[in-house]
């Protein structure tokens, strides 16, 4: 019997009608834009990615693993000059921005429709916003004033001034009380926001403070500075330092929290590096924007991806899915024997009220601890 030749011709060009399954990725491809971008930031229940550039243009892309799958959703040209910050409402529905211009916005995340604008928010340009809750929000000035917000009211309750210079970053602690700001000037503010009040500002450090965040289950706050060096201040303790270390970058721009020991760290050098506080130390390179400066990093909801964007006009995805995992020895390795350096180590990491005695390579070496 003959072969069916007319039903094997059907099926073959059935089979070359099939669309073709997308590759998948480990991270969203690249984003283009058509200007350097100084903000972004993740949504907090959706795939989406919100972007502000230095036009004062504001866009919104949904982002896939799946090869050519991101989408931009909306544009939006409303700010005057560049967009400094983006941030999404907690449920996802509003987008907050300021501007060079001296004006905040909120949009309406699914409309891509303005529905808010404070003009002439502050006297000069804003370059730092923190949203506190559904109704309250948080911006800094060029010049160092920090107002705070009622949305409902669309007007500030509270008016400080207390920087010398930029704020550069705002962070608040988990009881919604104790804001903390830091500043070009080399100070790291606090301010009570309940009590509407300024507490204190921290001694001057050496080079810019550009960031701000508290780790270690609010026992720590975190500052990255210009000279590349990140500064650790204990909790009521906002005065001094209580430790800093430098991770060999050019500057420490902007740190995102990825878990309460862990944060990620980019600089002016295009390099995001792992960094590890206390211990401290740098874990390694996450990724980088080859030659290209840093404007601003954002971790994803799931802690799944690292976004960056730099001068290149490009928002890069970054897997970070790993680190959460990481643990990091308290110990460091010591190669060429040294007691002095082995007396460091243990003193550093030794329990409290612990007497105790080492042998190490024929050497006796003793420690006694009180406290």
């Amino acid at each position: 019997m003959a072969p069916p030749v007319e039903h094997e011709d059907s099926c073959e060009q059935e089979a070359a009608e099939e669309p073709k399954t997308a590759k998948i990725r480990d991270t969203p491809e690249d984003i283009k834009l058509e200007a350097i971008a100084n903000t972004i930031a993740f949504h907090p229940s959706q795939d989406i990615l919100a972007a502000g550039d230095i036009d004062g243009d504001i866009y919104l892309f949904s982002y896939s693993c799946a090869e050519g799958a991101n989408k931009e959703l909306w544009s939006s040209g409303h700010h005057l000059k560049s967009c400094r910050k983006v941030l999404f409402s907690g449920d996802g529905q509003k987008l907050f921005s300021v501007s060079k211009d001296k004006a905040v916005h909120i949009m309406d995340v699914e409309a891509g429709k303005l529905l808010t604008r404070i003009p002439k928010a502050h006297k000069a340009p804003i370059n730092a916003l923190l949203l506190v809750d559904e109704n309250i929000f948080a911006t800094g000035d060029d010049e160092g004033m920090l107002k705070v917000w009622d949305v409902r009211r669309g007007t500030s309750f509270m008016d400080l001034k207390q920087h010398e210079d930029f704020i550069s970053d705002i962070t608040i602690d988990q009881d919604k009380r104790t804001l903390l700001t830091s500043s070009g000037d080399g100070t790291m503010g606090v301010f009570n926001i309940r009590r509407r009040r300024f507490e204190l500002l921290s001694e001057f450090q050496n080079g810019d403070l550009n960031s701000v965040c508290i780790m270690k289950r609010g026992r720590k706050v975190v500052c990255g500075s210009g000279e590349g060096k990140i500064y650790i201040f204990n909790w009521n303790g906002f005065g001094a330092t209580s430790d800093r270390f430098a991770v060999q970058a050019e500057s420490v721009d902007c740190i995102v929290p990825i878990t309460d020991s862990i944060l990620c760290a980019a600089s002016t050098d295009g390099v995001i590096r792992a960094v590890s506080v206390l211990p401290n130390r740098v874990l390694g390179s996450v990724g980088q924007h080859a030659g290209e400066s840093i404007e601003e990093i954002a971790r994803s909801r799931d802690t799944r991806f690292l976004a960056s964007c730099a001068h290149d006009q490009l928002v890069k995805f970054w897997d970070i899915s790993s680190l959460p995992d990481t643990r990091v020895s308290d110990y460091r390795k010591i190669n060429n024997f040294d007691p002095y350096n082995v007396l460091l180590a243990i003193a550093t990491n030794i329990p409290q009220r612990l007497n105790t005695a080492f042998v190490l390579q024929g050497h006796i070496l003793c420690f006694v601890y009180f406290y």
